[in-house]
């Protein structure tokens, strides 16, 4: 066998290591060629192209303002820099091939397209029915009677799905006297498409459009057609008014004018009607000088008499589950506009109909109990066994507000007396049958605390003093409370908790610990810093009613997460504040209802700075638990007055 061969290290001489080093040097020079004229070219072309910069791409072409047009209606089409197509598309070119003898390249390309917030199937989500004008609007001005909470979003927005499409194109390049170009081919840059075509990018709606069906099963949203009624400054604002004006009252030619003028020329939407209302004005419109009509379609009630701020989230949650199925496709498209081919895509897919908490009896029921009502009203209200929220209303005024039902907060009054009077149960400071003093009005560590009108019923039973409202036995019983016990038992009913639910967005209150004994005086009815949203008093009814806090549902199957769990209060207490509130409708402040077999409640005015007092009702009825809040009503009687058209 061959003998093993032993290397040993050889000690050279520094000359010889210095022509070593230069004949390295010259080897290396002779070896590295510079890169071919094809392959510069082709990689200016895909750099270019990558970037989309269709300037430097075009004018290394054979046909630099054919290269142009192209490259513009390519990008436009996809979704590229400054395109409305509704995505955001990422181009990547490489060149992976050369043949320098044949003069030709190989480009590998891929295109990432991300959907924005516009890329729906030509559907949006508006729940209204209320006439969307841009003609009238309506300003909220800022009180110390209300404040607007950072609400708990409950359904953010989706996660963007990456589409890629990904092939391989040929190209040439030529000398035509003026040094090499790329020959002008528009099939360089995307696969299949010819001189008299372009491409687009579009998104792909499913054969069948899911629901949104109430808690029985029934249609309660859709999507339908509806029109826009635009118009542009050449149009005749009166007979467009006068037309529209049955359909939309508000629109009138004086609303549009103003809106015209604020928009500097650019056309407004007067309104959008649904295919019922547009069928027998649509041609009278359309003859109108100036006005166009544009189709759409949007996600509605069927019964267009209802309507609810929940609406708009459940409608999002919709939107979320059709962004998901939606399928898309990159075509070719003729000079008409019409798509010949599909390059790539995925098709749609059905999404569930979608079931929600409410009931359509009971919403239909609260808003009628509201529409008379001149000031801002609301009511929510709640399955105590399951946390079904089965009826979010509210009156036109409060519309003008925003979702006051849901996360408007207010000083709660004496609703709030519910979680005192728990707090001091719980503490054992009294029991139902403890005899208390009801004055008139009372000094209490400073603050003059007066019952309604300063009724005196003397010393009479707790369970008298709160069917009664007896403000000053309340802020007395509140004294020697610690800091956080009137937190900590609102807190045992669900009021200062936030909830993260699909399909609704909520905000219960706030209450403050009261750290000296005139904070707890005030808090104790309902005053100081105490706020609470109608969600979050109907939420208290409904821990009352229950025994311990139901987690809200709006979505049927996906309940509420919160961001902190109490312990319940005890069972002994609920049931005391139970009987207290049917006490208060049997023989207190809202004996009015007492003809409303089972009923439970409690009433509340909450005084406001510079303006009148706010109207509360919370009632229990069977397995159902609400609240009713009326802004300004200056007492509880309009809002027990709501209650009882609510009930009966």
């Amino acid at each position: 066998m061959p003998a093993a061969i032993t290397r040993h290290p050889v000690r050279r001489s520094a000359s010889f290591g210095a022509a070593a080093l230069v004949l390295a040097l010259v080897a290396s020079a002779c070896s590295s060629e510079p890169p071919s004229q094809v392959r510069s070219l082709a990689d200016r072309f895909a750099e270019a192209l990558s970037t989309q910069n269709v300037a430097a791409a075009a004018e290394i072409t054979s046909d630099p303002a054919a290269a142009t047009t192209a490259l513009d209606g390519i990008y436009a089409g996809l979704g590229g820099v400054g395109s409305a197509s509704g995505v955001t598309a990422t181009p990547r070119f490489t060149v992976s091939r050369t043949d320098e003898e044949q003069q030709t390249f190989t480009l590998s390309a891929s295109w990432s397209f991300t959907p924005t917030d516009d890329d729906t199937p030509e559907s949006a989500t508006s729940t209204t029915d209320t006439p969307e004008s841009t003609a009238s609007t309506t300003d909220t001005p800022e009180s110390t009677a209300s404040t607007t909470a950072a609400a708990t979003s409950t359904s953010a927005a989706p996660t963007a799905t990456e589409r890629v499409w990904t092939y391989t194109t040929e190209g040439s390049v030529a000398d035509r006297g003026a040094g090499l170009q790329v020959t002008w081919n528009p099939g360089t840059v995307v696969a299949g498409l010819t001189p008299d075509t372009t491409v687009r990018y579009t998104t792909l709606a499913a054969d069948r459009v899911p629901r949104v069906l109430d808690a029985s099963g029934a249609p309660l949203m859709s999507q339908q057609v509806v029109t826009l009624v635009n118009l542009d400054a050449s149009a005749n604002a009166g007979a467009v008014a006068a037309l529209v004006s049955p359909f939309a009252p508000t629109v009138t030619a004086e609303s549009l004018g103003e809106s015209l003028a604020t928009a500097g020329g650019s056309p407004v939407t007067a309104v959008t009607l649904r295919d019922e209302d547009i069928a027998p004005i649509e041609s009278l419109l359309a003859a109108i000088p100036g006005v166009t009509l544009s189709k759409q379609t949007r996600l509605l009630t069927d019964n267009r008499a209802l309507t609810s701020p929940a609406l708009n989230d459940v409608a999002a949650v919709w939107q979320e589950q059709q962004d998901a199925t939606a399928g898309w496709a990159v075509q070719l498209v003729g000079p008409d506009g019409a798509p010949t081919q599909r390059l790539t895509g995925e098709d749609a897919t059905t999404g569930d109909d979608i079931r929600v908490s409410l009931d359509t009896l009971q919403q239909l029921k609260a808003e009628n109990a509201l529409t008379a009502l001149p000031n801002a009203a609301a009511i929510v209200a709640l399955r105590p066994s399951t946390g079904d929220v089965v009826a979010v209303a509210q009156n036109a005024a409060a519309d003008a507000q925003g979702p006051v039902a849901l996360t408007g907060l207010y000083p709660p009054g004496s609703t709030f007396k519910t979680v005192t009077t728990s707090a001091a149960l719980q503490a054992g400071e009294v029991t139902p049958d403890t005899v208390v003093p009801c004055p008139g009005s009372a000094n209490i560590e400073g603050r003059t605390i007066p019952n309604d009108d300063n009724f005196d019923l003397g010393s009479v039973p707790l369970t008298t003093a709160f069917a009664r409202s007896c403000n000053t036995t309340m802020g007395q019983l509140a004294v020697g409370l610690p800091d956080t016990a009137l937190r900590d038992a609102a807190a045992q009913f669900g009021l200062g908790v936030d909830y993260v639910t699909p399909g609704l967005t909520t905000v219960t209150g706030s209450v403050p610990p009261a750290t000296t004994p005139a904070e707890r005086v005030e808090s104790a009815i309902g005053q100081g810093t105490v706020t609470a949203s109608p969600f979050g008093m109907a939420l208290v009814a409904a821990s009352i009613a229950d025994g311990s806090t139901p987690a809200p549902v709006m979505i049927v199957g996906r309940p509420g997460t919160p961001d902190s769990t109490p312990e319940p209060a005890p069972a002994r207490v609920t049931d005391e504040i139970r009987a207290m509130m049917r006490e208060t409708v049997q023989n207190g402040t809202a004996s009015e209802l007492r003809d409303l077999d089972g009923l439970l409640g409690k009433t509340g005015t909450a005084e406001v700075a510079g303006g009148p007092a706010h109207g509360w009702f919370v009632g229990i009825r069977g397995d159902l638990a609400f609240a009713v809040f009326v802004a300004g009503g200056d007492s509880s009687a309009p809002a027990l007055a709501a209650a009882g058209r609510y009930l009966r």
